[in-house]
């Protein structure tokens, strides 16, 4: 009997239970692929099945990359996670914080790498704040001009006393384009995509890369209805930016190459040193403690397991099959990578709905689930 038989069975009835009509999902288990398959159409007309070389918007599963990109750099001593991201940007050397009461105060504490790379910078991730809007108004667009904007306006909290989802890995971006010397995007191909053998993965699409894009819909009700939207990711303020938070375009067939790599602690089966072992456990390992935001598991079972690390939710209880240590991250457009160096297992999903609550709350929980239950006497 197939293995993943239960896992193939759920994939070809995500359309039916959850109002996804097309996606693609990757496992590879101590660097070897063992499991790959997709279901659904890729077009709204339903002629174009799924295939390999389908494009998404894998949204803030770029977060992995971004702070892949700062560890990287930690470790050539280009900087350091404790460091104030003033030292690479002087625009966030006057920033203030809103006070509860009213009014502005200045920083107690520095912003920091770190506390970019676990939300507990003070920023949000509102992007109709005026100083952005003006920014981008004024034809300012690029990695570092955005970032520059967002001094402008006061932080939300004091830096590192509560977490927030928000804009702080697209800071993170800009401090790695001022630490590096180069663009961002530029750095993510020399030391992340280009080594890895990622050749679809970009801040960029080509004309190619556009035509196979899987069709994007916005989720409309819990029924699972939805609507065919716009192609564009709204997180791409301009073509020359290079959102750190979401800005990649991938494919499944790429992406798996990102998780694997981490799931082997830092190299890929080819024998490149993306990061190291200490950087992995440092990324994966819980930065917050016992002030866990909810959402970041994705089920209320779950909740008690996970907390946040360097861009990714870090699972810090074991539960079944699951050890403490798996770690990963997903999408606004039901994107799901999956990385367990305990056990060398890896898994990118990929899908194309939009605003999906239902995908984060039940389909990524069984998803993994499923993948742990199939694997089990393996592992």
């Amino acid at each position: 009997m197939d293995r993943f038989a239960p896992l193939t069975a759920f994939l070809d009835a995500v359309s039916e239970r959850y109002g996804v009509p097309a996606c693609d999902c990757a496992v590879t288990l101590r660097g070897e692929p063992v499991y790959r398959h997709a279901a659904g159409f890729s077009d709204p007309a339903m002629t174009r099945p799924v295939s390999p070389s389908d494009t998404y918007w894998i949204y803030s599963a770029t977060k992995l990359t971004t702070c892949a990109a700062a560890l990287r750099l930690a470790e050539a001593g280009k900087l350091a996670l404790e460091d104030s991201v003033e030292k690479f940007l002087s625009e966030f050397g006057s920033l203030q914080v809103k006070m509860p009461w009213g009014g502005l105060e200045p920083l107690r504490e520095p912003l920091t790498i770190r506390r970019l790379m676990n939300m507990t910078g003070g920023l949000d991730y509102d992007l109709s704040r005026p100083a952005l809007t003006a920014a981008i108004a004024a034809g300012k667009t690029s990695t570092r001009d955005l970032a520059a904007s967002l001094a402008k306006d006061p932080l939300c909290f004091q830096p590192g006393t509560h977490f927030k989802y928000s804009l702080c890995h697209d800071v993170l971006a800009a401090v790695v384009e001022a630490a590096s010397g180069v663009p961002f995007g530029q750095f993510v191909r020399d030391q992340i995509t280009g080594p890895l053998g990622m050749t679809d993965t970009t801040f960029h699409p080509t004309p190619d890369q556009r035509a196979r894009l899987s069709t994007q819909y916005c989720h409309l009700d819990l029924e699972g209805r939805r609507a065919p939207m716009g192609q564009e990711n709204k997180f791409r303020f301009s073509e020359a930016y290079e959102s750190g938070g979401a800005g990649l375009l991938s494919t499944v067939d790429d992406y798996i190459r990102l998780a694997t790599a981490l799931a082997l602690n830092g190299a890929s089966p080819e024998g490149y040193r993306l990061l190291s072992p200490a950087s992995v456990a440092e990324m994966s390992r819980d930065q917050l403690g016992p002030v866990r935001p909810e959402f970041v598991a994705e089920s209320p079972n779950t909740r008690a397991c996970y907390s946040y690390g360097l861009g990714v939710r870090a699972r810090v209880q074991a539960q079944g099959p699951i050890p403490a240590g798996e770690f990963g991250w997903d999408g606004a457009a039901g994107a799901y990578l999956l990385a367990d160096p305990v056990n060398g297992v890896a898994m990118f999903y990929a899908q194309h709905v939009c605003n999906s609550f239902i995908t984060i709350q039940y389909l990524h929980p069984e998803l993994r689930d499923l993948l742990y239950r199939c694997l089990e006497d393996l592992l």
